[in-house]
C-alpha cells in the first residue's frame, strides 16, 4: 500500500495538538482526521478514533505493524514541516491566532 498524499487539513497553535491531517492510500482510500501531536518535543501522530460508551477511545483505522506505522507517521509529519515551510506569512498569522 502507497502513500500517495498527505494533506494538512487544520493547524492549532495552543496545545499539544498541532494539526489535522488526511492521507490518501493508492489514490484509491482516504482517511481523515489524522492528529500530529507534539509531546516531549517529540512528533507524533494519532489515528481518528471514537468514544466508547464506557469512556475509553478505540482507533477506528491504524496500522497493522510497526514498519508502515513508522512510514506513515513520517510522512504525515514531513508534510507538516514542508506546509509550515510553505506557508505565508498570512497563513502564519492565522495560525498564530487560533
Amino acid at each position: 500500500m502507497m502513500i500517495t498524499d498527505v494533506k494538512i487539513r487544520k493547524f492549532f497553535n495552543e496545545g499539544p495538538m498541532k494539526a489535522i491531517a488526511s492521507v490518501t492510500f493508492d489514490n484509491a482510500l482516504a482517511v481523515h482526521d489524522v492528529k500530529i501531536i507534539n509531546a516531549r518535543d517529540k512528533f507524533f501522530i494519532v489515528m481518528p478514533s471514537r468514544k466508547n460508551p464506557d469512556g475509553t477511545f478505540r482507533d477506528i483505522v491504524h496500522p497493522i505493524n510497526a514498519q508502515f506505522r513508522a512510514e506513515l507517521e513520517g510522512a504525515v509529519i514531513k508534510a507538516y514541516f514542508d506546509e509550515l515551510e510553505n506557508a505565508s506569512f498570512e497563513d502564519v498569522e492565522a495560525v498564530a491566532e487560533l
